[in-house]
């Protein structure tokens, strides 16, 4: 069964909320071509950055590999992906979002992409050759990623790319001027990390790999660190 600690459903609960009910007009119109204010410009340039490196990660050509897209959002990175050939299974806490990716995603490659509403835990999604999660982890205590990576690792023959947040005091000060903008656009509270942290729960709930830091990325308001956890599965 997928993760059933109380603190990792409640942050989830949370999560959900806002990606499905609160904020869901705001992360469409983000993660389009609209027009859109200096602040939020910057997030979307550090996406689009953070995008073009996870899939720098990742083989050229994912003709036959099965790859998840954990908290897929409005299908960009997924899209990427189907469109390298790979099989994609993109998954996401938010039916709304799920929605919207489905509908932007080109009738090329429909066949290519499951959509899915849900846990990105859920070991029922099967095995994977790679799995990608672009800021859906960042709301996580770092004993929860560990149980996650725990979970993925015996599951997942290559590799493991994720973004978290880092502990810096520049993002930190940032955050708190952030929670001057109107309640409706603020996210759940993101929990900073160091490498040193999650790899130490990684090793504690005995996920099988290696991490490797990879860069960060800072645009404007956006800032996030690049992982790779490599597995020890072997096909």
């Amino acid at each position: 069964m997928h993760l059933a600690d109380a603190k990792y459903q409640r942050t989830r609960a949370r999560v959900e909320d806002y990606f499905d009910r609160t904020a869901t007009k705001t992360w469409e119109r983000l993660t389009s071509d609209a027009p859109v204010s200096g602040i939020r410009a910057t997030v979307r340039a550090g996406r689009d950055r953070m995008r073009t490196m996870m899939l720098e990660q990742l083989p050229e050509n994912l003709t036959g590999q099965r790859v998840l897209d954990a908290g897929c959002g409005t299908g960009a990175l997924a899209i990427e992906m189907a469109g390298r050939g790979a099989e994609v299974v993109a998954i996401d806490i938010s039916p709304s979002l799920i929605k919207i990716a489905s509908d932007r995603t080109p009738g090329r490659l429909t066949s290519k992409i499951t959509y899915l509403a849900g846990d990105l835990s859920d070991p029922s999604l099967g095995k994977f050759d790679h799995v990608c999660a672009m800021d859906s982890l960042i709301y996580y205590e770092r004993t929860e990623i560990g149980s996650i990576l725990a979970q993925f690792s015996p599951r997942v023959s290559s590799s493991i790319v994720f973004t978290l947040p880092p502990r810096t005091a520049l993002l930190m000060a940032m955050w708190r001027v952030g929670k001057l903008f109107p309640r409706s656009d603020r996210s759940p509270v993101m929990v900073p990390h160091t490498a040193q942290g999650i790899a130490m729960a990684a090793r504690a709930s005995s996920a099988k790999g290696g991490l490797i830091p990879i860069e960060t990325v800072n645009s404007g308001f956006y800032h996030s660190s690049l992982y790779r956890f490599e597995t020890e599965v072997r096909a």
